[in-house]
C-alpha cells in the first residue's frame, strides 16, 4: 500500500512544490478548493494515484488518450494562487487550438499599438464604442476574469490586507505626487499638466486585472485592489486633483459607486458562482479567457484614441515623454516596495501592475465632462495607450519567465 497523505490548509504552497515534478492528471475539485491528483511511487516500484481528500486507489494499467486525456494533463499542484488556475506553460500534448489561444495571447504588446494606429488613423472603426457600450465591454472583461477565480482566493487575499494597503497608498499617494513632479520638471502648458494630474489620481483600472492574469500574479488580489481604490476614488480624485492642479473635478459619487457595482463586483461575482457550481463548464473554457480579455482591452484602448485623434496628430508628441515615464516609474516603484515589505514574486507582480495601471477612462470621460479645454483630455487618451502597452509588454515577459518554484505565499493561512 502506498503511504497516506494529507493536504492541510497551511502547507499548500509546500505540497505544491513537493509534487511539482511528478506526473499528474486532473482530479475533481474537493470541497476544501484543492483540485490535486498525483501518481505517486509505491513500495516495491509500483505506481498508485494519489487523490488528496479522496481514498488511494491503483491507477490504471493504461492511459488514456484523445482530446480528453490532453485536455486533463496539467501541472500536479494545489491551488493556493489563483495564478494556478492557469497551467504554467502549454501541455506538450495541447491541441493546436489551445497554441493559437496562447500565442494570440502573448501577442497582446502588438494588439495594443494596432488599436491605437487604427484609433488615430481610422477613427471610425473604435469611437462606436461608446460610453453604455464601453461600460458592457469592460463588465464582460470582469465576467471573463471572474470564471478564473474563487471565493476562497478572496478569502486568502483578506487574510492579508497590508497588501490591499500598500497598493492604495501608492494609487493615492505615490502616483499624483510623482504626476505633479513630471509636470512641473517638464514644464507642462496649465491644460495638459491639469490633465497629467487627473489621471495620475485616478484608480486602478480594469485592464489590469487582465494584465495580472497574464503575468500568473493574484487575479482576486488585483480585483479587491481595483475596487478598493475605485471606491475610494469618490473622495481621493477631486480631492487631490484640487489640492495639486488648484481645481475642483465634481465627481458623482453615487453614479460612481453605482457603475462601480456593475462594472467590477456583480460581473466578477457572476463569473465566481459560475466557476464554484459549474467547474466542468469553466474548465473547458478558462484557457480562452485571457484571449477574450485582450480583444476588450484593445478595444477599451483604441476607443479614447479615436475621439480625440485629431488633437493628438497635433498635441501627442510632447505628452509621450511625462506619460510614459509616469507609468514606468509607477511599474517600477509598485514591484519594489513590494520587494521591501517582503512580499513573494506573485504578489509584487499584482501590486506592480495595480499601481502601473490606472483607469485612464475614467479620467478622459472626467476631463470631457468638467473641463472646457479639450487639451485636458488628451493625457488620459495617451495614457490610455501607455498604461496598456507598458502593462502588457510586463505581463507577457512574466507570463514567458514563469513564477520561482519556492514563490512565497502571503496568503496562507
Amino acid at each position: 500500500m502506498a503511504p497516506s497523505a494529507a493536504c492541510p490548509p497551511h502547507s499548500m504552497a509546500s505540497v505544491s512544490r513537493a509534487l511539482r515534478p511528478r506526473s499528474c492528471l486532473a482530479a475533481p475539485r474537493l470541497g476544501c478548493g484543492l483540485r490535486v491528483a498525483c501518481s505517486v511511487p509505491a513500495y516495491g516500484g509500483a505506481t498508485e494515484k494519489a487523490e488528496w481528500g479522496l481514498a488511494i486507489a491503483p491507477a490504471p494499467a493504461t492511459s488514456a488518450s484523445g482530446p480528453v486525456a490532453r485536455s486533463r494533463q496539467f501541472l500536479c499542484k494545489a491551488e493556493a494562487n489563483i495564478s494556478s488556475n492557469l497551467p504554467e506553460s502549454i501541455p506538450a500534448g495541447a491541441s493546436q487550438y489551445e497554441k493559437i489561444v496562447e500565442l494570440l495571447t502573448t501577442l497582446f504588446p502588438v494588439w495594443v499599438i494596432l488599436g491605437t494606429i487604427i484609433g488615430i488613423y481610422k477613427p471610425s472603426m473604435v469611437t462606436w464604442l461608446e460610453t453604455d457600450l464601453f461600460t458592457v465591454g469592460l463588465g464582460f472583461l470582469m465576467l471573463s476574469m471572474g470564471l478564473t477565480l474563487t471565493f476562497e482566493d478572496f478569502r486568502r487575499c483578506l487574510r492579508n490586507p497590508w497588501t490591499v494597503g500598500v497598493g492604495f497608498l501608492a494609487q493615492y499617494l505615490i502616483k499624483p505626487m510623482l504626476g505633479y513632479a513630471i509636470a512641473l520638471t517638464l514644464k507642462l502648458s496649465a491644460p495638459l499638466a491639469t490633465g497629467l494630474i487627473l489621471v495620475s489620481c485616478c484608480p486602478g483600472g480594469q485592464a489590469s486585472n487582465v494584465a495580472t492574469y497574464i503575468s500568473k500574479g493574484n487575479v482576486a488580489l488585483s480585483v479587491l485592489m481595483t475596487t478598493c481604490s475605485t471606491i475610494g476614488a469618490i473622495a481621493m480624485t477631486p480631492l487631490l486633483t484640487k489640492l495639486l492642479a488648484g481645481q475642483l473635478v465634481p465627481v458623482d459619487a453615487a453614479g460612481l459607486a453605482i457603475s462601480t457595482f456593475q462594472v467590477v463586483l456583480m460581473p466578477t461575482i457572476i463569473g465566481v458562482l459560475a466557476h464554484e457550481y459549474f467547474p466542468k463548464f469553466t474548465e473547458r473554457i478558462i484557457f480562452v479567457t485571457p484571449l477574450i480579455g485582450v480583444i476588450l482591452t484593445t478595444l477599451l484602448c483604441a476607443s479614447p484614441i479615436g475621439q480625440v485623434a485629431e488633437v493628438l496628430k497635433t498635441q501627442g508628441a510632447q505628452l509621450i515623454l511625462p506619460v510614459a515615464l509616469l507609468h514606468a516609474v509607477a511599474f517600477a516603484l509598485g514591484y519594489w516596495l513590494s520587494k521591501l515589505s517582503s512580499f513573494g514574486e506573485s504578489t509584487s507582480r499584482t501590486i506592480s501592475i495595480e499601481c502601473g495601471m490606472q483607469s485612464s477612462a475614467l479620467g478622459f470621460l472626467l476631463a470631457q465632462k468638467h473641463f472646457t479645454n479639450p487639451l485636458v483630455a488628451v493625457p488620459s487618451a495617451v495614457s490610455v495607450v501607455c498604461m496598456a502597452l507598458g502593462g502588457s509588454a510586463l505581463a507577457v515577459f512574466w507570463r514567458n519567465k514563469g513564477l520561482p518554484a519556492d514563490d512565497k505565499d502571503d496568503f496562507k493561512e
